[in-house]
């Protein structure tokens, strides 16, 4: 396979034309081509004067010896590691790629396991433990994706709150109804199997190559949909409606998982030796009964902020300038910094094209995300700004005080909002000059069910607030137009990421062996691809 690189492109092109010019400038003669694929697209909009797609295209030829000084590419499906087991003996894992179904081919005798949550953690390790021929138990408190959109349709209409099935619990986690961004900072082989299960599913093939793959939330839906199905095919259960309200410990280890049915509260016991705990940044509940029960917790840095809105047309001229002809998708930003007061400041989850939505997850609680479809064509482009969060910022008497922290912050914006499930929003320049905002100017809220023209400085800390403040304008010296006055803020953004870690060993185990604290609840992921990702790496370890 030859690797043809940095391949710059100033138009539009269909597949055809596309792989035309890249034989061209590698001088490749067409009737040596035997294959070839897309390996990377991206856009470089460094210079506004300059914007232009960066292709990375793989090509199988006749003759390859014939052109000896073009870079080789070795691709290599069957992905393979070294894991050390709890006996510290070293085993290979092979982890075999047929076509587009991924088989994780270990030896075992692992019998039924539990699986609490079915988040991406959860589902990408049901699937690990479905190609293993072990047939899983998922235990979700919330309703199936399907039935979970009409309650999200429920709440953000009628402001009818269903505390167990709503934008954060539910099939498919709080991605789900999210951006489905599936970029990530972690380095993992798995990466690309993730990528490869959810075109499995139903995902466009593009993501495998974009730079900055995203999926959206009306695509995800059928995605989670036709995993829930295959893994009910191929012999693992799931339970709906369903809530572990305690765990059997004995000799220090995991021996059942009791559980409460939501629709008729009948209580059942799942007897097991493995529960991967996939339980979601939300899930407070259950954090507070497996501290009860004497797993090993640590509080951690967090973030709380707002969600910021502005036009995306404005966003789009801020990224890409007035001069380029290309049909370029909605422009992204991430953007950060570090202040004098040692506070940082980041954006996070940036929905192009999307809205914000209410995420709320118990009640008197307002809570904002952003979401968006595939097509990311509304009018408004919006993210998370958030400020960092640490333990010494709040009472240190246990481990969940980050907890309290989160709805403290959250009950305020339900009081401030007008107690009735609408967010307190505020123009950025009256967030600036602290005062209530009485109008808003050339930038709508998209938040549902409602909004309450507020001033955000009466619920947020200081630090929060004044570090928001320094950060917003530090942004619009790298990003134009980013302090427009009539920016809108939403309040508030807690659910970031979880307050709180579930200790582990090298094998994944908790200090009660057999339960594997996994995802970004326990706190070991930050999206979904490093979500999925551990999701696979616990499955495996349950494995061996």
């Amino acid at each position: 396979m030859l690797k043809l690189n940095n391949i710059k492109i100033y138009e539009d092109l269909e597949n055809e034309k596309l792989i035309e010019k890249c034989l061209k400038k590698y001088n490749i003669v067409s009737s040596d081509v035997l294959s070839w694929k897309i390996i990377k697209k991206s856009i470089d909009a460094r210079n506004k004067f300059d914007i232009h797609y960066n292709y990375t295209i793989c090509v199988k030829v006749k003759n390859e010896n014939k052109y000896s000084k073009i870079e080789k590419l070795e691709e290599n499906n069957n992905l393979s590691l070294q894991v050390v087991n709890n006996q510290n003996n070293i085993r290979n894992e092979i982890i075999t790629n047929h076509g587009n179904n991924v088989n994780f081919n270990l030896t075992h005798k692992l019998k039924n396991p539990i699986i609490v949550g079915s988040g991406p953690a959860g589902l990408f390790a049901a699937l690990t433990f479905i190609e293993n021929n072990i047939k899983p138990i998922i235990i979700e408190q919330g309703k199936n994706v399907e039935e979970r959109q009409k309650d999200i349709l429920d709440f953000t209409e009628n402001r009818n709150l269903n505390v167990h099935s709503n934008v954060q619990f539910g099939e498919g986690g709080a991605g789900t109804f999210s951006d489905g961004k599936l970029t990530t900072g972690i380095n993992s082989k798995y990466c690309k199997v993730v990528l490869k299960e959810f075109v499995k599913f139903g995902a466009p093939t593009e993501i495998l190559y974009l730079a900055k793959p995203h999926i959206g939330t009306d695509k995800l839906i059928n995605i989670i949909k036709n995993m829930r199905e295959y893994i009910i095919k191929m012999g693992g259960k799931f339970y709906f409606n369903t809530k572990a309200i305690d765990f059997n410990i004995s000799d220090n280890k995991i021996k059942s998982v009791i559980t409460k049915n939501l629709i008729d509260n009948s209580i059942n016991e799942f007897y097991t030796d493995t529960v991967i705990l996939a339980i979601g940044h939300s899930s407070r509940d259950t954090f507070y009964k497996i501290y009860e029960k004497g797993l090993l917790l640590e509080p951690k840095n967090f973030s709380v902020g707002v969600r910021i809105e502005h036009l995306q047309e404005e966003i789009n001229k801020a990224q890409y300038g007035t001069k380029c002809k290309l049909k370029l998708p909605p422009a992204e930003y991430k953007l950060s910094c570090h202040l004098p007061s040692a506070r940082s400041c980041y954006t996070f989850c940036m929905c192009p094209g999307g809205q914000v939505i209410a995420s709320s997850s118990e009640e008197k609680e307002i809570v904002t995300n952003g979401m968006s479809t595939f097509a990311r064509n509304g009018k408004n482009a919006n993210s998370a700004v958030l400020v960092n969060v640490t333990p010494e910022d709040f009472e240190k008497s246990s481990p969940l005080e980050g907890i309290n922290f989160q709805k403290k912050l959250e009950n305020l914006a339900f009081k401030l909002g007008g107690q009735n499930y609408n967010a307190p929003v505020q123009r950025f320049e009256d967030f600036l000059n602290n005062v209530k905002s009485t109008k808003i100017g050339t930038v709508t809220p998209s938040y549902t069910p409602g909004y309450t023209l507020s001033n955000l400085n009466d619920i947020l800390p200081k630090f929060v607030s004044e570090t928001l403040k320094q950060g917003i304008l530090n942004f619009d010296t790298k990003l134009k137009g980013f302090a427009n006055p009539d920016s809108i803020l939403t309040g508030v953004e807690t659910r970031s990421s979880s307050p709180v870690r579930i200790l582990r060993d090298e094998s994944l185990n908790s200090n009660i062996k057999g339960i594997y604290p996994c995802g970004e609840g326990a706190g070991y992921a930050g999206g979904i691809m490093s979500a999925a990702v551990d999701g696979i790496r616990c499955a495996i370890s349950c494995i061996q």
